[in-house]
């Protein structure tokens, strides 16, 4: 499959305009993320349609609290990444090479209309490296009333992100640190390319914020109260996710002690209203009204929405961000 947003370059150059590295690919050679490649003056999408795992997840697991809580959603991922995160969390098939599947677009409609899936979830690698197949499922799954939903490190440029937007429903965007540095060092990328992305996506669908908390490196008190400024900033109702880090792939730091997360969580919550701790068994991670502190969903083995109505916390009447 030809791809979308690159321009020819000199001496049968191509340059890919879907991400800020903006890569500048030779004949036969591929981009940072593995995945598309210059053949012959025309830069061509390697992973279009292949599937490297899918499965039936809790909407929950991608992290999305505030849509459609407790609903099941059918997770698809493929492969390759524009990031290169020292502690990638799946790196097999982010950096490495793996076994691929090709599904119908019939069988993927079936699938995700199956087992009580409000859609699909692209997910497991960084899901903007299809851009291609995900723009022309997007608008199948969006027709027959189903919902789609990305898991992104957020690292696309302008116009390939307002051209994908209208057909995706909610988003998870890693937000990896508040600094520049951190994400050239670990994450070889740059920061400002994600806070755009969080802030053209936060107009037009919803949006929540991962960030996965690793001490000595992101976990700052000065950095927390950064991050929970900058996003109150968009807007104070964007859920933040506060994730536990473990080892992986190139980083083999100690993983983050629970107390760091609380502490961190402490920090953001005076400017944001919903904050959630992640890989944590047991943790409290229920969703309260910011205004009465009335419990709004149960989330023990199923999440179960207990005291919202008609969009509104049925004890004070406070508008919540609550999609179901």
């Amino acid at each position: 499959m030809e791809c979308l947003h690159y321009e020819k370059g000199d001496k049968n150059t191509v340059i890919c305009n879907l991400c800020p590295h903006n890569c500048v690919i030779r004949e036969g050679n591929i981009g940072i993320c593995r995945v598309r490649r210059n053949v012959n003056g025309r830069l061509m999408a390697l992973n279009y349609g292949k599937i490297t795992s899918y499965a039936y997840d809790p909407v929950e697991k991608k992290p999305l609290y505030h849509f459609y809580p407790g609903k099941p959603i059918l997770s698809i991922g493929s492969y390759g990444c524009n990031l290169s995160c020292d502690f990638c969390q799946n790196w097999e098939i982010a950096h490495d090479e793996c076994l691929t599947m090709e599904i119908e677009k019939e069988d993927i409609l079936l699938l995700s209309s199956s087992r009580g899936s409000i859609g699909i979830a692209y997910t497991y690698n960084e899901p903007s490296m299809s851009y291609e197949y995900i723009r022309g499922i997007s608008k199948v799954i969006r027709k027959h009333g189903l919902k789609n939903v990305m898991v992104t490190n957020g690292y696309i440029n302008e116009k390939p992100l307002m051209e994908l937007l209208p057909y995706i429903d909610a988003m998870n965007i890693d937000l990896k640190a508040m600094t520049d540095q951190f994400y050239k060092k670990i994450c070889k990328g740059s920061l400002k390319p994600v806070q755009e992305t969080i802030k053209r996506a936060a107009q037009s669908t919803h949006v929540e914020i991962t960030t996965l908390i690793i001490e000595g490196k992101n976990s700052s008190e000065k950095e927390m109260e950064a991050l929970g400024q900058w996003i109150a900033s968009i807007d104070e109702n964007i859920p933040l996710h506060l994730s536990k880090y473990h080892p992986a792939y190139k980083m083999k730091l100690p993983e983050t002690k629970y107390d760091a997360l609380v502490k961190a969580k402490d920090i953001v919550k005076k400017y944001l209203n919903y904050v959630y701790i992640g890989n944590v068994w047991g943790v409290d991670n229920n969703t309260y009204c910011p205004s009465c502190h009335n419990r709004l969903i149960n989330r023990h083995s199923n999440a179960e929405i207990i005291g919202i109505k008609d969009g509104n916390c049925v004890k004070c009447g406070n508008k919540i961000n609550i999609v179901y």
